[in-house]
């Protein structure tokens, strides 16, 4: 018996990585239904076909819904008989982000007010909403509108009644469409140079099985409100195309340096200093609870909150930095990677 037990489950942004991440780990268990929800026909379509050439006996347990968080009655529609929603539908790429802020905030600010209002008005169980580490201390248009996500969310929390709102923040996730490890690999392939922004730069990372494990934390573990953070490992970018280069034959003489895109940061942090204040240590985890102060603010004037915790900033320069060896055996783990390794490649990721 699982907690999806003849549960339905929603997961916005379905076609995605962390989509394709949450059936190939739940669909052959006891789950009754996961509900697909996104806006492009034809990667559901592939979907579709993917899975019912994997999954022949379970494939009927996946339901795709076409529609976009954008629009609020289209996230009704996919609601009646939901119990847990996975909120990942978002817009993700920096660079994109930068140059066409407002589409960020219609997909990452309005979608998430959308989605989490028809999730309260039909009475779902649980929502946990991922959310990234450049949503701390952001300077990019990516960041603020996920920052601005996270506030929706313990902002809605206070009124949600029987529905439990969850955030998780975490890193880069390794193999993830769009990320660069597959960027790299192509351009290895190819006999290009790999091409890196800074060597120097930071980043946490963690493979999609910790970005689900993180979220099924949250979802069971997580109150109300509250934002969880896992403690995850970083490494510079050199690295980790070190790394790469390593497993798949490159020249590291050959890596060439293009300089930070737009919006990019030297590192990432996934809990600020004024959240650390509150942070509970949960082992892997860090909770933050939401502040449920009313707004009534006179008080405050005469009474404050002395203790404060002696936790600081967690970023991916004072976390635990892993060598070339230990990145490569972290990469080389992945599903996505044996199997370009085995030379079978394309698969749904």
């Amino acid at each position: 018996m699982t907690i999806f037990k003849d549960k339905v489950l929603l997961i916005t942004g379905g076609t995605g990585s962390f989509g394709n991440a949450v059936l190939n780990r739940f669909l052959s268990s006891d789950i009754k239904e996961i509900r697909i929800f996104s806006r492009d026909e034809k990667k559901q379509d592939d979907m579709r076909h993917e899975y019912q050439n994997r999954y022949p006996h379970l494939a009927h347990k996946i339901k795709f819904f076409i529609g976009d968080v954008r629009d609020l009655q289209s996230c009704r529609n996919a609601m009646p008989g939901v119990d847990y929603i996975f909120h990942a539908a978002a817009l993700k790429q920096v660079p994109s982000c930068e140059f066409f802020p407002m589409e960020a905030v219609k997909t990452n600010v309005i979608g998430t007010d959308n989605l989490l209002t028809a999730a309260i008005e039909y009475n779902v169980k649980s929502v946990i909403c991922l959310s990234t580490d450049k949503a701390a201390y952001p300077i990019n248009a990516m960041g603020i509108t996920k920052a601005i996500e996270e506030k929706i969310a313990v902002a809605k929390s206070r009124y949600s009644g029987n529905t439990k709102i969850c955030c998780t923040r975490y890193g880069n996730v390794m193999c993830s469409r769009g990320s660069v490890i597959p960027l790299w690999i192509d351009q290895i392939r190819n006999g290009l140079p790999i091409t890196l922004t800074e060597p120097s730069m930071t980043r946490f990372i963690m493979s999609l099985e910790e970005a689900v494990d993180l979220v099924l934390f949250a979802f069971e573990h997580g109150q109300n409100g509250d934002i969880l953070v896992q403690k995850a490992p970083a490494c510079t970018i050199q690295t980790q195309a070190e790394a790469v280069c390593e497993l798949f034959g490159g020249k590291k003489e050959d890596i060439k340096v293009i300089g930070i895109r737009h919006g990019e940061k030297m590192y990432e942090t996934l809990l600020t200093n004024e959240e650390c204040a509150k942070a509970e240590d949960m082992g892997n985890f860090y909770r933050v609870p939401a502040d449920n102060r009313g707004l009534n603010y006179d008080k405050f004037f005469k009474e404050g909150e002395v203790e404060r915790n002696v936790i600081t900033e967690f970023n991916s320069n004072n976390t635990r930095m892993l060598t070339v060896e230990e990145t490569k055996a972290k990469i080389a783990a992945l599903e996505y990677i044996q199997r370009e390794l085995a030379g079978v490649g394309n698969f749904v990721q």
